[in-house]
């Protein structure tokens, strides 16, 4: 119990110096960005004074080290700043794409998780045969193609010529719960991949862990070939692809802005391409710490998971 306390001391530990490094980072590349806000803002004609009272009144004429100092104390009081272009507060806008990223984030994870884990253990149980190859050739194929000729081929298949489902969810607003048609298309996209590579790291841990010497072993004593497999083999093969799905947690809580442009979502994606088009510093900067923090907290989550499954597999050390 000890070393387990002490191994996650040690992860929290590196959690609080990743999350350091994510604020310090997130300044310094925001502080690099071409162009200059005030001049924006300043208008289409602006003349120096013009430019130099907007500065004054956005803070930019405060030396950069005042400005992190300020900004840092913010974000511990959960205070993400203000808003250049409207001057509401960077959480408002947190708030307003934070329900459907989770919201697709949601069901695309409960639907990756049986389905690629089913088609990673069902190739692996038919390994060189017929189903092992054909899953195999389609996980490979479907996951060649990027995400936005994936979706251009569903909207153009299923909504244009068939009209089953919603080409975008304009007019539905956030609460996309409602309109479930409104879903299908984009979750179909965001899964499209991740199942794809979920399968194909089950399949490969799953094959490994049936010809594992333990495997055999319990073979030898009569236990029954199901729980061999799904109470011995199973866990041993999941603990590579945990790390896998908390990448694509991270992936999707991050703002997938491909897929949320596409099918014009008003997700966290789409508030920041919209903020990195009105140079809208502050909303930048508070998308970019949040999606920070959820990578940290995801990969720390994602050890501690595949430290419970395979604690001495080293996977999580």
């Amino acid at each position: 119990m000890s070393g387990l306390r002490s191994w996650i001391a040690r992860r929290l530990l590196l959690g609080v110096a990743q999350t350091v490094a994510v604020v310090l980072l997130v300044f310094v590349l925001t502080e690099a960005l071409p162009g200059d806000a005030a001049v924006a803002f300043a208008g289409d004609q602006p003349d120096p004074e013009r430019i130099a009272a907007v500065r004054e009144a956005m803070g930019l004429d405060r030396p950069a080290h005042i400005r992190l100092g300020e900004w840092v104390g913010g974000l511990l009081h959960g205070d993400f700043g203000t808003s250049l272009a409207s001057g509401r507060p960077v959480s408002g806008f947190l708030a307003d794409g934070f329900g459907p990223t989770v919201l697709l984030a949601t069901v695309t994870v409960l639907l990756l998780v049986p389905v690629g884990v089913g088609l990673g253990v069902l190739a692996a149980r038919r390994e060189g045969r017929f189903t092992d190859r054909l899953i195999s050739s389609v996980t490979l194929g479907v996951y060649a193609v990027p995400e936005f000729a994936l979706g251009v081929l569903l909207v153009t298949v299923f909504a244009l010529r068939l009209g089953w489902f919603p080409p975008t969810a304009v007019g539905y607003g956030t609460d996309l719960l409602a309109h479930p048609a409104a879903l299908v298309l984009p979750v179909l996209v965001l899964l499209a991949r991740p199942v794809c590579s979920l399968s194909r790291l089950v399949r490969a841990g799953m094959i490994d862990a049936l010809a594992a010497p333990y495997t055999a072993h319990a073979q030898r004593y009569g236990i029954p070939g199901f729980r061999v497999r799904y109470a011995h083999a199973l866990p041993n093969a999941l603990a590579p692809a945990t790390q896998q799905l908390a990448r694509t947690v991270d992936w999707l809580l991050c703002g997938v802005v491909v897929v949320e442009a596409l099918f014009v979502i008003p997700g966290l994606g789409t508030v920041l391409m919209n903020a990195v088009a009105d140079r809208d510093i502050p909303v930048v900067q508070g998308l970019a710490v949040v999606f920070g923090l959820a990578t940290v907290v995801l990969n720390l989550g994602a050890d501690l998971v595949t430290h419970r499954l395979a604690p001495r597999s080293g996977v999580a050390a």
